[in-house]
């Protein structure tokens, strides 16, 4: 399959010569060995591929949001299939003081905060293929999120003067201090970028499909992104809260004619979850797994949650351990609502992938346009590498990313081969010839030099 075929989409926000650059380096990249930098790209380029190209390409301002819009609209999306937005931050290291970004943040697979550069990536994943297609990618940046006017962090004298007040008082609100509104959301500036990219993925796919739901991890478990993306975006959160979280459920008891009405009931005991709620039990190895469904109520979030806790016990030790899931959807099934947060996991399939073989990881740029482009080079070729391995995972199915990557490598090869060749020799000859060798490289290599791409 021809790359500059895939990419002719992108004539609507492309002009021609930045469209035979992509399809270069695109090409290059599928086919290339090693590190994917702009000098290693370079020495995998055919023609029209210097390193001087590549360069001019890099410092060009490019729309990627449009962009992945419309590969995906156009070569990925299915009408009829069911999708779900979901959104998450990926950090990469990297040395140095120079990179556009570079700050400190924290890095799940280290369990630490570690120097590098962080992007937030809004996607689309289909449930019927359960694929994670990437859209949206902003770079975090906390110089500029300081200048928009978030809060510094309290000096140690102004701590210790805060303590000494509240201590010195009575326990308790202060007299005359009125209730907030737990429906006016704390503007930040993560808060503002959610909204920012929500907005600008439901503009585009609307008119494709009317989007219900948004799955984010439990950092984003709370009342404030709750009421941001019912307010903002009309959709439905779904995410974790924590184990320990203290939820109530609803009063049903009589009210009392004085005052508001009650609304909180018995607190939730997590170790005597009343059997009422319980709506699946199932045993596999020695695990006991019970799913609980409620509608509940949290102290800190404005509306009633529907919560679906998962209690699995160990029936040899009778050791527990309860993940606890919600949703602002309250006519969301427990089966569907446990589905969605599981499928909030393949993004990290798309990190994995743009990590390894796209250079995600890679780059060595340090200005603002140039990593912008780095970054959203490596996640465009993920949308194209799935429409690329889809026409071979029809006849083999674990077709991989590794298995493609060495099947264009040994074309290459085979073509930089053929060009020895007296130029007489029969085309026929030739295409045979490319399509009968096997990759060099590949994981799955029995099955595939029957295929054409």
């Amino acid at each position: 399959m021809d790359i500059i075929t895939l990419l002719s989409v992108l004539s609507q926000c492309l002009d021609e010569t930045s469209i035979k650059q992509l399809a270069v380096i695109a090409k290059a990249m599928v086919t290339m060995s090693g590190q994917v930098t702009m000098l290693g790209m370079s020495r995998w380029t055919e023609k029209g591929g210097s390193y001087r190209t590549i360069q001019r390409f890099y410092n060009k301002v490019i729309p990627w949001g449009l962009v992945q819009w419309l590969v995906f609209s156009r070569h990925l999306y299915r009408p009829g299939d069911e999708y779900v937005a979901v959104g998450d931050e990926s950090v990469v290291t990297k040395a140095g003081q120079w990179t556009y970004g570079i700050d400190r943040f924290f890095s799940s697979i280290l369990g630490k905060p570690v120097r590098g550069v962080a992007f937030f990536t809004v996607s689309v994943v289909s449930v019927n293929e359960r694929k994670s297609y990437p859209l949206l990618v902003e770079q975090v940046v906390r110089s500029e999120e300081k200048a928009a006017g978030s809060s510094p962090k309290p000096t140690a004298k102004a701590a210790k003067s805060g303590q000494s007040k509240q201590t010195s008082g009575k326990v308790g609100r202060p007299q005359g201090s009125k209730a907030k509104d737990k429906r006016v959301i704390e503007w930040t500036p993560e808060l503002r970028r959610l909204e920012r990219m929500g907005k600008s993925l439901l503009e585009r796919l609307t008119p494709l499909y009317l989007l219900r739901h948004l799955a984010l991890d439990g950092h984003f478990g709370n009342n404030n992104v709750t009421q941001m993306v019912r307010q903002s975006l009309g959709l439905h959160i779904i995410s974790k809260l924590r184990n320990d979280s203290a939820l109530y459920l609803r009063y049903e008891g009589a009210q009392h004619g004085v005052g508001a009405p009650k609304r909180y009931g018995a607190k939730l005991d997590y170790h005597q979850i009343p059997t009422k709620y319980r709506v699946h039990v199932s045993t596999e190895k020695q695990i006991q797994t019970e799913i609980y469904q409620a509608t509940m109520l949290h102290k800190t979030f404005a509306d009633p949650l529907n919560l679906v806790v998962i209690v699995k016990t160990n029936l040899v030790t009778q050791k527990k351990a309860h993940v606890v899931l919600f949703s602002s959807d309250l006519t969301l099934a427990y089966e569907k609502l446990i589905d969605y947060y599981r499928l909030r996991f393949q993004i990290e399939f798309n990190f994995r992938d743009a990590k390894q073989f796209w250079g995600f990881e890679d780059f060595m740029n340090v200005n603002k346009t140039p990593v912008t482009n780095a970054v959203g080079l490596a996640f465009l070729m993920v949308n194209l590498s799935h429409i690329l391995l889809a026409r071979y995972r029809t006849t083999f199915p674990d077709f991989s990313v590794l298995d493609l990557k060495a099947l264009f490598r040994t074309r290459r090869y085979a073509q930089e081969a053929v060009k020895l060749l007296p130029d007489f020799v029969d085309p026929l000859l030739i295409a045979q010839l490319l399509d009968s060798m096997p990759p060099l490289g590949a994981i799955h290599s029995e099955p595939i030099f029957i295929l054409n791409p």
